[in-house]
C-alpha cells in the first residue's frame, strides 16, 4: 500500500472536512521555530516517519516557547528511528485533551466479509494490539452504501458513548467513511481522535494507507511508487517501478531491502515466481547469506523485461553474487531467460569479473534453454574468464535449495578471498 506520512494525511482529511489541528511541516530546526510562531501558542513536535510507537522512540514532543520547539526539532531532526532518517518534523497545536478514542476504517478480506470494516474503542492513543477486545466494537461497512448515519448511532452506542454526544460521533463516523472511500484507502487509521475540553472531536493523529491498484485515480497524490516501501524510495525503488509500469507483459518486479554495502554476504536475488522466492530465501538462509534485494520475474514475461531487471539486480555495489532462482518448473518459456540472462551476464561480468552467478532455470523449453546459457556464455565461463565463477542448473536441483546455498556460499567465499588478495 502507498503510505502517507502524518502531516500529509492530515493535509488530505482536512480537504475532505475532516478536523485536524493547526499546523504545518517543517524540514530544519528554523523553519520548526517560524511555524510555532505561526500557531503562536504550545506546540507538539513530532517527528515524520512510516513507524509506531514515536512516542516511546521520542520523537514527540510537547513546548511552550517557539525556541523550545527550534530546540526539539533539531534533536528529532538528527534521530533514526528503526534504521529510518527523520527528515520533517510536524508543528501543531497543542490539544486541550479531554478524553482519546481510536478509530480506524480497514478492509476486511475474511471471505464472510470481503468489505470495509470499522473499528473503535473508547481507548485510545495505544496499539491496537493492546486495546482489550471487549473494547474494540468492529462493524462491516456495506460497500456500497457504506456506513450510514444509523449504524453509526449503533455504533458509538456499543461503546458507551453518552446520548448527548451520539449525534456528534455519528457525524464523526459518517464522514471518516466517507473520506475512506473517496481516496480509496486501504487503512484510515485516526489513533487517537480526541474530544477537548470544548467537545469538540479532533483527529490527533493519521494513519493513511492507499490501495495501490487505485493510485492511478489520484495524480493529486503525487505518489511516484505504488508499493509498500519502509521508507523514501531509493534510485533502484524508482527504476524497479518504471519496468512494470511501463510494460504489462509479465511480472518483472524489483526493490531494495535496504542491504549494507560495506558488509559481506550480500547476494543480488533474482528469483522467478513466489514460490521461488521462499526456497531462494531459504537457500540463502541456510548458509547465512542475504538477498540485496527482493525481484521476481514471472508470468511468462519477454526478454527485454527479464533483462532489465537482471541488469539492476546485477548493478548493485559490492554484492558477493547472483542467483537466478528457478526453485519451481515454471509454466513458462524459460528461453526468454536464457536469452535475457547471456545479454546481462556479457555486459556485467567483465565489470565485475569472477563475481559468482548460479542460474537455477527448468521448465518448459528446458533444453533448449539451457543450451542457450552454456553456448551463450562458453567464452566467458573459463578458468581465467570473468564468468569463471558461473554455474547453470536445472531440473535436477529444482527443490534443492541446500545445494544451491551452499553453492553460492563456496563461491563467494572464494570470490572475496580473491578481491581481498588483490587489495579491492
Amino acid at each position: 500500500m502507498a503510505r502517507f506520512l502524518e502531516y500529509q494525511g492530515k493535509s488530505w482529511l482536512a480537504k475532505a472536512g475532516m478536523p485536524v489541528p493547526k499546523g504545518r511541516p517543517a524540514s530544519t530546526p528554523q523553519e520548526a521555530k517560524e511555524v510555532a510562531e505561526w500557531i503562536g501558542g504550545p506546540v507538539a513536535v513530532k517527528g515524520q516517519i512510516q513507524a509506531g510507537g514515536r512516542g516511546k522512540a521520542g520523537i514527540v514532543k510537547l513546548v511552550n516557547t517557539p525556541e523550545e520547539a527550534e530546540a526539539a526539532a533539531a534533536e528529532i531532526l538528527a534521530k533514526t528511528i528503526k534504521g529510518l532518517p527523520i527528515r520533517q518534523v510536524l508543528i501543531e497545536e497543542k490539544l486541550d485533551i479531554k478524553k482519546e478514542f481510536y478509530c480506524s476504517f480497514v478492509i476486511n478480506n475474511s471471505r464472510e466479509a470481503r468489505s470495509p470494516m470499522v473499528m473503535f474503542s473508547t481507548e485510545g492513543g495505544m496499539d491496537i494490539e493492546s486495546v482489550p477486545e471487549e473494547l474494540l466494537i468492529k462493524v462491516n461497512v456495506d460497500p456500497i452504501k457504506g456506513l450510514q448515519t444509523y449504524d453509526a448511532i449503533d455504533l458509538a452506542v456499543k461503546a458507551g458513548i453518552q446520548a448527548k454526544d451520539l449525534t456528534k460521533f455519528a457525524s464523526f463516523f459518517t464522514r471518516l467513511s466517507q473520506t475512506f472511500k473517496k481516496y480509496d484507502c486501504q487503512t484510515l487509521e485516526i489513533n487517537p481522535f480526541i474530544m477537548t475540553g470544548k467537545g469538540d472531536l479532533i483527529c490527533a493523529d493519521c494513519k493513511m494507507e492507499i490501495d495501490n491498484s487505485a493510485v492511478g485515480r489520484h495524480p493529486e497524490f503525487g505518489i511516484k511508487i505504488a508499493r509498500d516501501l519502509p521508507g523514501e524510495p531509493t534510485e533502484l525503488d524508482i527504476i524497479g517501478w518504471s519496468i512494470e509500469e511501463t510494460d504489462a507483459r509479465g511480472t518483472g518486479f524489483l526493490m531494495n531491502m535496504g542491504y549494507d554495502e560495506v558488509s559481506p554476504g550480500y547476494i543480488g536475488y533474482h528469483p522467478i515466481g513466489g514460490g521461488s522466492a521462499m526456497m531462494g530465501l531459504d537457500a540463502l538462509n541456510q548458509v547465512g547469506l542475504k538477498p540485496a534485494n527482493f525481484a521476481d520475474t514471472s508470468g511468462n514475461p519477454v526478454g527485454s523485461k527479464i533483462y532489465r531487471v537482471a541488469k539492476c539486480v546485477l548493478s548493485q555495489p559490492n554484492i558477493d553474487g547472483y542467483v537466478l532462482g528457478g526453485f519451481m518448473m515454471a509454466n513458462q518459456e524459460q528461453w526468454h531467460h536464457a536469452n535475457a540472462m547471456v545479454k546481462v551476464l556479457r555486459e556485467e561480468l567483465p565489470k565485475k569479473p569472477g563475481l559468482p552467478c548460479v542460474l537455477l532455470l527448468c521448465g518448459n523449453r528446458e533444453d533448449e534453454s539451457l543450451e542457450i546459457l552454456r553456448k551463450g556464455l562458453a567464452d566467458l565461463i573459463t578458468p581465467d574468464g570473468p564468468g569463471k565463477r558461473v554455474e547453470v542448473y536445472g531440473k535436477e536441483h529444482v527443490t534443492d535449495t541446500k545445494f544451491i546455498g551452499e553453492r553460492l556460499l563456496a563461491l563467494s567465499k572464494d570470490y572475496r578471498a580473491e578481491k581481498e588478495a588483490q587489495g579491492k
